[in-house]
């Protein structure tokens, strides 16, 4: 999957556990090992929020987009149309 989430490193950066996490947030410590292990298909505004408010971080800290090697570039999808 092309969004990559990066809870762990910023959990690590901060020496806080998952289940502190997950109590601060408002999340179970099982939905924030789905977050972590990129299985979730969406993350809600407002759960993105209550974790960039509890790790003081910014979307992009904890979201980041990598090129999918086996995806054509959107230019050659549309010329395919």
């Amino acid at each position: 999957m092309p969004i990559v989430v990066r809870i762990d490193v910023e959990l690590a950066k901060r020496k806080m556990s998952v289940g502190e996490f997950a109590e601060r947030v408002g999340l179970t410590p099982a939905n924030v090992a789905v977050l972590k292990n990129g299985r979730a298909k969406a993350v809600r505004f407002s759960t993105l929020e209550a974790m960039c408010r509890v790790l003081g971080c910014q979307p992009g800290d904890l979201l980041e987009w990598v090129e999918d090697e086996h995806a054509e570039p959107l230019a050659v999808q549309a010329a395919h149309r």
